[in-house]
């Protein structure tokens, strides 16, 4: 068993793409798949499955991965004790949803690549239900989600900054005119909206049946982009940050219908495992999310 094996391992398990994976690394792809097939034989296990064109982890693979990370984690530590860490060099695995994914990270991103262009970034968009589990599995090294303040035994959370949602429709809606808005104007309109599991969307079902009102028509969809697009077309009323649709308001393609969602407090938050080492690297990114998503 070689140091590089576990590396590549830990590496196909954050990207989940045998091709990707090689980009990090420098390999070849056939050199990646050589050294998983290598290591699958010497431990006698199947690490992988591929699930049509979906590349998973086994549930021998998830359990080798947590014990594996550990190890590779006190490597990293040891050799950042002897570099310069003003050189970082390395890998940091960034998990988020879509939202965030689009609108918050990229100026992050850029923030840190200008200051260690030498670490190589992994970025896994998850929905935001899994992403705290990705953190227990150790395919992740830090999340960011969208959420209810979070309480967590097992993880560091840092909530960043707090996020506004909002009603939007576009102007030529009925409802887009109006000053005010009362519960019973809502009745026979369809909401757009994410999915069932969501957590914002679970709040936001929660404030309408604490009005009383229980029988609402969604449309559900995984994306915030589709949202955006179907309420632009005019098929329903959507139900996101205003991040999302800061854009769309400014040309006049959507606006916020004057309805306050009560009790909807949605921060985005960054988190990691408490146990996880915070080696350079991620003492350094977690700062840049710092300075960019605090201001």
């Amino acid at each position: 068993m070689e140091l590089r094996q576990l590396n590549t391992f830990r590496t196909v398990a954050a990207t989940l793409n045998f091709t990707r994976a090689a980009e990090v690394l420098n390999y070849v792809p056939s050199n990646v798949t050589m050294q998983i097939k290598a290591l699958e034989a010497e431990l006698g296990v199947r690490l992988f499955d591929r699930l049509g064109k979906q590349l998973v982890l086994t549930t021998a693979g998830k359990r080798y991965l947590t014990h594996i990370q550990g190890v590779l984690d006190k490597l990293d530590e040891a050799r950042s004790d002897v570099h310069n860490n003003e050189n970082l060099s390395g890998t940091l695995t960034i998990s988020a949803n879509e939202v965030i994914c689009a609108y918050r990270l990229p100026a992050v991103f850029q923030r840190f690549r200008l200051q260690h262009p030498g670490v190589r970034l992994i970025f896994r968009s998850v929905p935001n239900q899994e992403l705290k589990q990705t953190l227990f599995e150790g395919t992740s090294d830090i999340v960011y989600m969208l959420d209810e303040s979070i309480r967590s035994n097992g993880l560091t959370v840092e909530p960043l900054l707090e996020e506004t949602f909002r009603l939007f429709a576009p102007p030529d809606h009925p409802l887009a005119k109006r000053t005010v808005l009362q519960l019973e104007d809502f009745h026979g309109e369809v909401f757009l909206t994410n999915e069932k599991g969501c957590p914002y969307r679970t709040m936001f079902d929660r404030s309408f049946e604490k009005e009383g009102i229980d029988s609402i028509t969604y449309l559900e969809f995984q994306s915030a982009e589709a949202i955006k697009q179907c309420a632009i077309s005019g098929i329903g009323i959507a139900f996101l940050p205003d991040i999302v649709t800061a854009t769309e308001v400014e040309r006049g393609e959507l606006v916020a219908l004057p309805w306050q969602i009560p009790d909807l407090h949605v921060y985005t938050q960054m988190l990691w495992h408490k146990d996880k080492w915070l080696s350079p690297i991620m003492l350094s990114f977690i700062e840049a999310a710092r300075d960019v998503l605090k201001q």
